[in-house]
């Protein structure tokens, strides 16, 4: 099949080297644009772009020139790994040009007629597409977005929970530093210390999830019933989000019935053949001091969910663990796989679905 041209802003950045990482041989899509700031505008991608991953920048992006922010785009499909405050105009004129955009940027994440799409979660909510092109007169673009990295594995972890009913909600996190962007906090703050306060990040936490876990009503989405409370921690790891979580239900089900809802939990057809989706969304860890960053932030490809050390709790009923990487699974891999299912749905133009429902 003849792959989607797509393009990614912000390339340049942490995020968008690991958009370049992850769309390298990717079966559908080819990146062919790469957006910077001005700076970086005219120069070749390997030169302009501090690499900060492993091995070199793809050959296939190497040599290609830098846009500048502003720069027309022919792509039909863009990532966004934009700060929040370039995103805010850029990504919505974009999608008002025909451009199918899914951000990685909080920006526009909380409007109304965004979908905050985890697809394993909340697939429908993809159907608020139609009520955004409908509201805002777009011809074939739309802008798609998913959640702030920390918050992605709570929400994979309750999703197979919300039939008994949660009431209540307290987390902890134990952020990576990778998630402050580079080159993000001085070592002077990192190194022997841990950081008891991250941005703009608790809010997020309280009101996102309500949000993902919510229901598609056809007109938009109401969103869950729950009380939230969260703190978020920074700590001295490379990659990968560990959560501590506290969950109050109305029914009471044994420790061991919610393992194996964890264990059993799939998502609906045609998610698990999209590329990049983890052949099991879930894993749970059976010893008692996992999961742990190092050990498990790579697991399926870095798009897998660990969870751990479910155990009573005698305030909310009860507590565990859970962990994914913060930079795949809650940013660019999630953005790649909420394209994915936009595309087999039908929602971005020039992609043939026949062909690549035969390949599937």
């Amino acid at each position: 099949m003849q792959k989607l041209d797509v393009a990614i802003l912000g390339a340049t950045g942490a995020v968008g080297q690991r958009f370049i990482q992850l769309l390298e041989g990717h079966p559908w899509f080819r990146v062919c644009e790469v957006v910077g700031s001005h700076r970086s505008a005219g120069k070749p991608y390997a030169e302009a772009a501090r690499w900060i991953l492993n091995d070199n920048p793809p050959a296939s992006a190497a040599g290609l020139t830098v846009k500048a922010l502003d720069d027309p785009l022919q792509s039909p499909l863009v990532f966004s790994a934009l700060p929040k405050e370039a995103a805010i105009t850029r990504e919505l004129a974009l999608a008002e040009a025909g451009h199918v955009v899914c951000t990685n940027a909080s920006a526009n994440r909380m409007l109304a007629d965004v979908p905050l799409l985890l697809p394993e979660v909340n697939a429908e909510h993809l159907g608020l597409l139609d009520v955004q092109r409908r509201k805002r007169g777009w011809n074939g673009g739309a802008l798609i977005a998913n959640s702030n990295c920390t918050v992605m594995p709570v929400v994979m972890a309750l999703k197979p929970l919300t039939k008994y009913g949660i009431r209540r909600l307290h987390l902890v996190s134990e952020q990576a530093v990778s998630g402050a962007g580079y080159p993000g906090l001085s070592s002077m703050d990192m190194i022997d210390n841990i950081l008891p306060y991250v941005p703009g990040d608790e809010s997020k936490m309280e009101t996102e999830s309500l949000k993902m876990l919510g229901s598609f009503d056809g007109d938009g989405i109401r969103a869950l019933d729950m009380v939230v409370s969260a703190t978020c921690t920074r700590v001295p790891v490379i990659d990968g989000h560990l959560i501590n979580i506290s969950v109050e239900l109305d029914e009471g089900p044994a420790l061991a019935s919610i393992i194996d809802d964890w264990v059993a939990w799939r998502a609906a057809d045609p998610i698990p053949a999209l590329p990049s989706a983890p052949a099991y969304p879930l894993q749970y860890l059976d010893q008692v001091d996992r999961p742990q960053p190092r050990r498990d932030r790579d697991a399926g490809h870095g798009m897998q969910t660990s969870i751990g050390r479910l155990r009573e709790c005698p305030i909310l009923g009860y507590k565990f663990a859970a962990l994914s990487h913060n930079t795949v699974r809650g940013a660019a891999g999630c953005s790649i796989l909420n394209a994915e299912l936009a595309a087999v749905e039908g929602y971005i133009e020039g992609f043939h679905a026949v062909e690549t429902a035969q390949a599937l």
